[in-house]
């Protein structure tokens, strides 16, 4: 394989999960190949959060982690630090992860629960924190130790797709993540893979999503779409832009993977592509889309701005959310929404009732004479771009459904759960209960 061309591989999972995996890795050299002097092994999983369909299948992982003990891996890791608003020890209870790594032996890391250490961010000219665990093991330590990435194939309301270049926007720590979660998000996922690269990515692509990362239980069948091929390779930029390609984008469309390609951060030019199986990946080509079905309550107002009304924040990240209060959990509309910059002050002197503003934005411009007009215990705000934690306190609080609901885990499991993060020092940006 020269350095101007590359290869990534798909593979039929119809079989079973075992064989495809070990088809994957075994085009590259297996093994044998693939691990480093310590024979560790770190896996970042996407566990986003609990919902059905947005994680990596377990089946996935534990396939993985049961290939490379046969080559005689020493410990193997299993890492991610979940979403806002939720905390990475209650996401690997419900998601199974915990049982997998019980019963093959992995190491579940837990990376809120770590650490920060500030890195440099040169795109977005920022500082972040990013686990100290990660830094220092695949940072400081990276030519030792294998560096898996095993995302799932989804659509992506504010990044167009989610593969193993937005995969680790988990590997920074749940407070870096409101800033900049706006018009700059696809410079932040360029400037993060420009420090830390996986040494192999493994695309779990039993399904896909459309309509966005977070399809709710009620419009499953209009969002899941099965595609039953895993898919890998050593440059993560090729993968995902094969992964993009496979879902019906082109890399021009998905800017962090034209970013990358840019600064010349692996291949991702799909000439230079050479794809193993190409049959598959032509059979199971599929045209999807990332916008939101906007299924909302009927009497919800949304009041968007004319200017800095983001969809990689505010925008999507507040709508995504009332999608799935309002479907899978019966939130109630009869409010209004603010987001953005330029709303139509007459629009806002019309609201009577009650009122969420997303976003600093429209906070600045309308929060204080709202509180002051409706009433604090009327108001609810999201500040920053992407406060996940107080974007679904305040809507489960319009809406009429507490966030205790929203959890996959038995409420006294969650407590306990949360009591051990906490005592283990979990930096999460959970959801307010009372």
């Amino acid at each position: 394989m020269g350095d101007d061309r590359t290869k990534v591989i798909l593979a039929d999972t119809g079989s079973g999960i075992a064989g495809a995996v070990s088809a994957v890795f075994d085009h590259f050299g297996g093994g044998a190949k693939l691990l480093r002097a310590s024979r560790d092994v770190y896996i970042k999983v996407n566990g986003v959060g609990c919902e059905a369909h947005v994680y990596t299948d377990p089946d996935v992982l534990r396939e993985t982690i049961v290939y490379f003990r046969k080559w005689g891996a020493r410990d193997v890791y299993v890492m991610e630090n979940c979403t806002q608003a939720n905390f990475t020890r209650l996401v690997f209870k419900a998601t199974g992860f915990s049982r997998v790594c019980v019963e093959t032996g992995a190491i579940p890391v837990y990376l809120d629960e770590t650490p920060g250490v500030p890195i440099f961010l040169e795109g977005i000219e920022e500082f972040v924190d990013i686990s100290r665990f990660v830094f220092e093991r695949l940072i400081e330590q990276g030519h030792d130790n294998l560096y898996l990435s095993l995302p799932k194939l989804k659509t992506h309301s504010m990044s167009q797709v989610t593969l193993s270049i937005k995969n680790q926007f988990g590997l920074i720590h749940q407070k870096s993540r409101i800033a900049d979660h706006n018009y700059r998000l696809h410079q932040k996922f360029a400037d993060i893979y420009r420090v830390l690269r996986p040494d192999f990515v493994l695309v779990d692509g039993l399904i896909a999503t459309t309509h966005g990362h977070y399809p709710t239980a009620y419009h499953a069948d209009k969002c899941v779409v099965p595609m039953n091929l895993l898919m890998g390779g050593p440059d993560p930029l090729a993968v995902d832009v094969t992964g993009a390609a496979l879902m019906g984008f082109d890399v021009k469309d998905v800017v962090h993977l034209e970013l990358s390609r840019e600064k010349n951060i692996g291949i991702g030019d799909m000439t230079r592509i050479d794809i193993i199986n190409k049959p598959l990946f032509d059979e199971r080509r599929k045209n999807l889309t990332c916008e939101l079905l906007d299924d909302f309550p009927p009497d919800l107002i949304f009041l968007r701005g004319k200017e800095r009304c983001c969809k990689e924040g505010c925008r999507r990240n507040t709508e995504s959310v009332v999608e799935m209060i309002y479907r899978d959990h019966g939130g109630k509309g009869d409010f209004a929404i603010l987001m953005g910059k330029g709303i139509d002050r007459q629009a806002v002197e019309n609201i009577t009732g009650r009122v969420h503003i997303a976003g600093s934005c429209a906070i600045q411009d309308h929060g204080v004479a709202l509180e002051a007009r409706l009433g604090r215990r009327h108001v609810t705000m999201s500040p920053g771009c992407n406060d996940l934690a107080l974007t679904v306190y305040g809507l489960c609080k319009q809406m009429g459904v507490h966030p205790i609901r929203l959890s996959k885990v038995n409420p006294l499991s969650s407590a306990a759960l949360l009591i051990t993060a906490r005592l283990k020092g979990s930096s999460a940006n959970i959801v307010p209960l009372i």
